[in-house]
């Protein structure tokens, strides 16, 4: 997933230095996305993971 996120941002910022607007626009909508996705399901694994 972080994987993927990183992925995106480094598109968005290739795209947004050739002038790519809207491209840079949602490759960043998608990197936010799957960075928070990331985020949420690496703290709902530490939780449950604690448990056992």
């Amino acid at each position: 997933m972080l994987h993927y996120a990183v992925i995106f941002f480094i598109i968005a910022i290739i795209a947004a230095v050739l002038g790519f607007g809207g491209i840079a626009g949602a490759a960043t909508g998608i990197a936010k996305i799957l960075f928070i996705v990331f985020l949420i399901m690496a703290v709902l694994s530490f939780l449950f993971g604690r448990k056992r």
